[in-house]
């Protein structure tokens, strides 16, 4: 379970207090960090990459960084995605079992820069060549005016279609909603095949439909409430009917594993992904040739195109035993060289400017695909509740899908949720 906002004033000065005293349980040694000249010890990296594809890769980047200081262990630990957040929070409350570095969902950054948990970066060796780092990617790092993570990687989401089936259909990559109820209309004709699969199991895929309608989760400038109002009502009308009208098909549980296995297998035309999806979809049988894998922008609603911005970042625990080694191994996995290896294998999208030029980069279709969606991208609320904004779109998302509430009860108890998480939030 998520933890509300009304335990963050003590959490924090946990937090605080842990940090003053190292409280990692890494195994860290920080006794040739300093002084010493040469970096030693053990980085614990907690990954939250997609196990069978990018951690993989991931994996042997990370304990590369030993080719540069030998007497540095890196200790690599793959973390469920779902789980780290809550994870992280626990391990650095109790002061037991944090890893030195995370790979922080963009949203984490400020709620765990809130609590305490994470070391400022600006002055350290983390944040070298910061100005060659996206405006978009970086913004996420900063909290009450500091860094306190290094971007990773950046992304953004669109849909992703079977060549093969929209040829055998006859249809053409659809630009609106009403389009997309269309084609997927044809192909099930044509193919028997179904149109979309929806991810109802996850908020983040509501995302692209909310911005669609020109709604949004909150207006944080405002301090004011959003989700409820007619965008959002109307976001949940547009999901809610891909699904009645068999335009797509759902599932209230197992969404990634059930949505990849679909597509990858031909069971339906369409998924709404990222880039992190790439390498994990070029695995399936349908896509042993890559080329008929298609990625257009997600459909466009009635106020036009939007998707969101997500993306990771690396960011040091405080309580780190190890912290100049952790600095340097952050400032490692996101250098110009570690970037480009990883967009090559990954086709995940770079935070540095100057690593889109890079050959490898520049000529790779599915980086250059996502990079203009990426700079349109909605850009999600910087605040520390910015994670916890999830879990009630989540519970409703799915209920509205599921037809066990309407759009407008389901827009109402979200909103109801962020009034009672959000202060003094109108």
């Amino acid at each position: 379970m998520r933890r509300g906002i009304a335990a963050t004033a003590l959490v924090a000065a946990l937090g605080v207090t842990l940090a003053a005293c190292g409280g990692s349980d890494s195994g860290s040694n920080g006794g040739g960090s300093k002084g010493s000249g040469e970096l030693s010890g053990t980085v614990t990296w907690w990954d939250t990459s997609t196990v069978g594809s990018e951690d993989k890769v991931f994996k042997k980047i990370a304990e590369d960084f030993t080719k540069k200081h030998p007497k540095v262990t890196v200790k690599y630990v793959n973390v469920p995605f779902g789980e780290a957040q809550n994870k992280f929070k626990n391990a650095a409350q109790s002061g037991s079992g944090a890893p030195d570095v995370i790979r922080s969902e963009v949203a984490w950054t400020p709620e765990f820069a809130d609590l305490g948990y994470l070391a400022p970066l600006d002055g350290t060796t983390a944040l070298k060549n910061a100005d060659d780092f996206l405006d978009q990617a970086a913004a996420s790092t900063k909290y009450n005016g500091k860094t306190y993570a290094v971007p990773q990687v950046i992304d953004s989401m669109g849909i992703f279609y079977n060549k093969k089936i929209f040829k055998e259909a006859g249809v053409e990559v659809p630009k609106s909603i009403a389009e997309l109820k269309t084609v997927s209309a044809t192909i099930k004709e044509k193919t028997g095949k179904t149109g979309l699969y929806l991810r109802g199991d996850d908020p983040y895929w509501f995302l692209s439909f909310l911005y669609g309608e020109g709604g949004d989760l909150v207006d944080a400038e405002k301090k004011t409430v959003t989700i409820d109002g007619e965008p959002g009502v109307k976001a949940l009308k547009v999901v809610k009917d891909l699904v009645d009208s068999k335009t797509a098909i759902t599932d209230a549980t197992n969404g990634w594993d059930n949505m990849q296995a679909a597509f990858k297998d031909g069971k339906v035309a369409m998924m709404i992904n990222g880039p992190w999806a790439v390498a994990d979809t070029y695995a399936g049988k349908e896509f042993a040739d890559k080329a008929n894998l298609g990625i257009a922008p997600v459909p466009a609603g009635t106020g036009g195109q939007g998707a969101p911005q997500g993306g990771h970042n690396l960011a040091v625990y405080a309580g780190s035993k190890n912290l100049d080694a952790s600095y340097a191994f952050a400032e490692y996995m996101t250098s110009v060289e570690t970037q480009t290896a990883i967009a090559k294998e990954l086709s995940l999208l770079p935070t540095r400017e100057s690593v889109y030029i890079k050959p490898d980069v520049a000529t790779n279709e599915m980086i250059a695909f996502f990079k203009p969606v990426v700079e349109k991208s909605v850009e999600r609320p910087w605040i520390p509740e910015g994670g916890s904004l999830f879990e009630p779109v989540k519970v409703e998302y799915t209920k509205v899908l599921t037809g066990q509430t309407t759009p407008e009860a389901g827009a109402k108890a979200i909103g109801e949720s962020y009034r009672k998480l959000l202060k003094d939030w109108k």
